[in-house]
């Protein structure tokens, strides 16, 4: 798309609509930087530009004039497309775009897109490794790049421009970004799961499960999708996507309406799956028309728990499709550890070990936390209310959560959750410093203690990354007691 003089509005000043706006300055356009926040500082939102001051930048109420003036609009992710100022543009006829929307218009390469309720950074991280390692090793291309992009922190836009046709972009895709695409086509996409997330901005399962599936929306046959066979959803969306069960009632008559959109691999780790990965009894195996091949045993993986092994058989798959040797993928696995604020370990204080999952910010993240625990373990919950309920997540306690350390907005709900399914060792604090006090006083030598919140980490915090480093620094700073 030629943006080239078009006079385009960015809502939202964070690290998405700043790479935005600069992106669309080397574009040519005129790109306005917006926030309705007008307690931001004009002058930092101007210098973090590549315009610096002569940036232009509106903060707190938006002009009619410059309402008037608009060519289309560009939103960040965190903006909502159904309410306020992004409504009342869309309603005057403005096309409606987002920043990966935006991004992949000015991209050149091979793009795989990964979506999911959860999983997606640490198999959008460990994708785009093994496509870094494949162009390293074999393609041997010093002028190639793999470029890993979207929501595990770096914004698209940002090396959008700087990517060339022999690239390999990796992009993590939030379900808010997928609200607002209309052109974007990975060659390779993959949905990890679907479970209830996000539903005070999608409303309801149904908008939430569109979202993810349409990273498909522009798939054709020559393309890739993976998909988790586990989930039900996800099978049926997968049946329909190859054709087999694409009908629609027609004066009550079942019609069979086209043929295959793109090609589906799934990825099981409970059951043999005819083409795709799947995992039985610790090892993991690739089947192609029914024909097996032995990959590699669980164990040899650094990653912890059943949900890493199905992160890993969502990345040998993609890599497999865009042709990366089987055995780049594998060794990369094998080394491959454990993302920032993934189940990550932290350290071992007085015999407990300390491990940072805040990027658990919903009730199944955090049931794969706890499943991965091999151990007594003291769980610290707790955060901002997205609506999410909390059953699920205390059943899967079992024996391993000894006790529960709660804090933020959610205590007194997740409290009155737990104690109705019987689990009652539970403590409240108000803040990280206390919390992590409170764990080191309950663990004992031989217990783990476990950052998975369940919850989003607003209202205490900025996002998950600065909950999740706090807890990390708190740790490593706790008294070692004289034996």
């Amino acid at each position: 798309m030629d943006y080239k003089d078009k006079t385009i509005l960015i809502i939202g000043a964070g690290i998405s609509g700043v790479a935005a706006y600069d992106l669309l300055v080397k574009e040519g356009a005129k790109p306005i930087l917006y926030d309705a926040n007008e307690a931001l500082s004009l002058r930092d939102v101007r210098e973090r530009t590549s315009e610096g001051e002569s940036a232009n930048v509106i903060l707190g109420t938006l002009p009619d004039a410059v309402k008037e003036s608009l060519d289309m609009v560009v939103l960040s992710p965190g903006v909502p497309t159904d309410t306020g100022l992004a409504w009342e543009l869309a309603n005057r006829g403005l096309p409606i775009s987002g920043e990966i929307e935006l991004a992949y218009t000015v991209s050149k390469g091979r793009l795989i897109g990964i979506t999911g309720t959860n999983g997606k950074t640490t198999t959008t991280a460990l994708t785009g490794k093994i496509c870094e390692n494949y162009l390293k090793e074999e393609i041997k291309d010093p002028d190639a790049t793999a470029f890993v992009v979207g929501n595990i922190g770096i914004p698209y836009t940002s090396v959008a421009q700087n990517t060339k046709y022999g690239d390999i972009t990796v992009a993590e895709i939030s379900s808010f970004q997928l609200e607002t695409i209309s052109t974007f086509h990975p060659n390779v996409s993959a949905i990890l799961n679907i479970t209830p997330d996000h539903l005070n901005r999608h409303h309801t399962m149904e908008n939430y499960i569109r979202a993810k599936e349409d990273i498909t929306l522009n798939q054709t046959a020559d393309d890739v999708c993976v998909l988790n066979y586990e989930d039900e959803v996800l099978r049926e969306f997968g049946e329909k996507l190859s054709g087999k069960y694409t009908v629609e009632e027609n004066d009550g008559e079942p019609e069979t309406v086209g043929g295959m959109k793109c090609q589906v691999r799934f990825f099981s780790s409970k059951q043999k799956v005819r083409n795709g990965c799947y995992c039985i009894d610790d090892e993991i195996y690739l089947s192609n028309d029914g024909i097996d091949e032995h990959l590699m045993n669980i164990h040899e993986m650094r990653l912890l728990g059943m949900h890493n092994v199905e992160n890993v058989m969502a990345a040998i798959l993609m890599t497999d499709a865009i042709g990366v040797p089987m055995n780049i993928i594998l060794d990369t696995v094998k080394n491959f550890k454990a993302v920032e604020h993934r189940i990550e370990y932290v350290a071992t204080v007085n015999g407990v070990d300390y491990y940072n999952d805040s990027k658990g910010t919903n009730p199944d993240a955090a049931i794969k936390a706890v499943l991965a625990m091999n151990r007594p373990t003291v769980l610290i919950g707790g955060g901002y209310d997205k609506q999410n309920t909390y059953d699920e997540w205390i059943e899967s306690f079992g024996d391993k959560v000894k006790a529960l350390v709660l804090l933020g907005q959610t205590a007194d709900k997740i409290e009155t959750c737990a104690r109705e399914h019987g689990f009652t060792n539970i403590y409240r604090c108000e803040s990280l410093e206390e919390t992590v006090a409170k764990c080191a006083e309950l663990a004992v030598n031989g217990d783990a203690v476990l950052l998975s919140p369940a919850c989003a980490s607003w209202g205490m915090f900025p996002n998950y990354e600065v909950r999740g480093r706090m807890f990390k620094e708190l740790v490593r700073s706790l008294p070692v007691r004289e034996v």
